[in-house]
């Protein structure tokens, strides 16, 4: 919890933290309008996870690239740039009136993303090397409350505007002023530190990344499945009738995960992050395993635990690989969250492929499968000891 008074009390903090929130202001207030823009175009869900998958590809073609502007632009610079880009390309999913459109804005919303995803990470990974400080849990603890205010109280004012786009527009108005008003405390930052950091790779200097990397893959390949599925999953599988109630799933699940990431640096100093990211998927497993119970409040708890499990894993993935002395931070971090979007860009279609042949309720069970291998596998990296903590 000193990491988030820490953001609140100084603005260098605070507004870094916001662009973590924004990203996922918009992405939660276009997660309330995927069933309606599937029912819209007459998708099933096979076409629905392919669609899903050109924004994961979207973020896998920015992945080796933005390493290079981070270098030339600086880490602040790249940050901003990408989110404005971001910003102005997360209206046209919505505008879409063809399948072939809707892919098409999806990858380039995807790569926007991506671009500030990795960026922001770094600026953070370089401000807590800078000022010897910790709030990279926190940071993230601030995407979550940006999908808990996106698709929370997105879903209560959604029926306020006659077109989805409106509801985006409104949306990104005011994420857009914030962080005009905000960006200079950040963009000037260009990580210097970096620059005596040499570029030149090795398996050998790589290898102290690939598990962390693996674990990337299985879990963020999870935060996108709920991000994406578990309203359709409430609709579907849980026969809920109305709206509202069926985002009540994700809203939940990102209410536990910003509440774990607000105290997830507290507990990292403590107990050391191998222990907390082994816990931290157990619980989630733990929390899947309570979804398919397919009963309405017993699944809400399931989402909860799922949250609060995963809540800590991504940001101490990133702090570890932001950390090491091998490679650059940006570079470290891209090498990371790209397995890990290589998960998250197999895990909508590979759901949806499941779920035409299958159900739903099939899907989250190779969820619940892949999150024990996840913990199992981290479990082993602890014990080896191999790692830069």
């Amino acid at each position: 919890m000193n990491s988030l008074k820490l953001i609140l009390s100084n603005p260098r903090y605070f507004a870094p933290a916001f662009v973590f929130a924004s990203l996922n202001i918009l992405l939660g207030t276009w997660v309330i309008y995927i069933p309606q823009v599937k029912a819209r175009l007459q998708l099933d869900d096979g076409d629905l996870g392919v669609a899903l998958f050109f924004y994961a590809l979207g973020v896998m073609i920015m992945l080796p690239i933005i390493p290079l502007l981070t270098k030339k632009l600086g880490v602040g610079k790249a940050t901003f740039y990408g989110l404005i880009l971001f910003i102005a390309a997360f209206t046209m999913p919505l505008l879409a009136e063809t399948y072939t459109v809707l892919c098409g804005a999806l990858l380039i919303t995807g790569a926007f993303s991506g671009g500030t995803d990795v960026a922001m990470n770094s600026l953070v990974s370089d401000l807590e090397k800078k000022d010897g400080v910790s709030f990279m849990s926190a940071a993230h603890g601030f995407f979550s409350l940006g999908g808990v205010i996106g698709a929370g109280i997105g879903g209560l004012i959604m029926h306020f505007f006659s077109m989805p786009v409106y509801h985006m527009i409104f949306m990104s108005s005011i994420v857009l002023i914030i962080n005009l008003f905000l960006c200079r405390q950040y963009v000037n930052i260009s990580g210097e530190h970096e620059s005596s950091i040499k570029e030149s790779l090795s398996v050998v200097k790589m290898s102290p990344l690939f598990g962390l990397a693996f674990i990337a893959f299985v879990i963020m390949g999870s935060e996108g499945a709920i991000e994406h599925w578990s309203k359709l999953y409430m609709l579907e599988v849980l026969d809920i009738s109305s709206d509202q109630l069926a985002g009540y799933g994700f809203v939940i699940f990102s209410v536990a995960m910003t509440t774990g990431r607000f105290f997830g640096d507290g507990i990292s100093d403590r107990f050391g992050s191998h222990r907390i990211i082994s816990y931290g998927i157990l619980l989630a497993a733990a929390g899947f395993g309570l979804i398919l119970m397919v009963s309405y409040i017993v699944v809400i708890v399931g989402f909860g635990l799922v949250g609060l499990g995963l809540s800590v894993v991504i940001p101490e993935l990133f702090r570890i690989a932001g950390q090491n002395n091998s490679v650059s931070a940006s570079l470290a971090i891209s090498f990371v969250s790209g397995l890990g979007f290589v998960g998250f860009l197999l895990g909508p279609v590979v759901l949806g492929y499941i779920s035409d042949h299958a159900n739903l309720h099939t899907s989250f069970i190779v969820l619940l499968g892949l999150t024990i291998l996840a913990a199992i596998s981290s479990m082993i990296i602890s014990r080896k000891d191999k790692l830069v903590m």
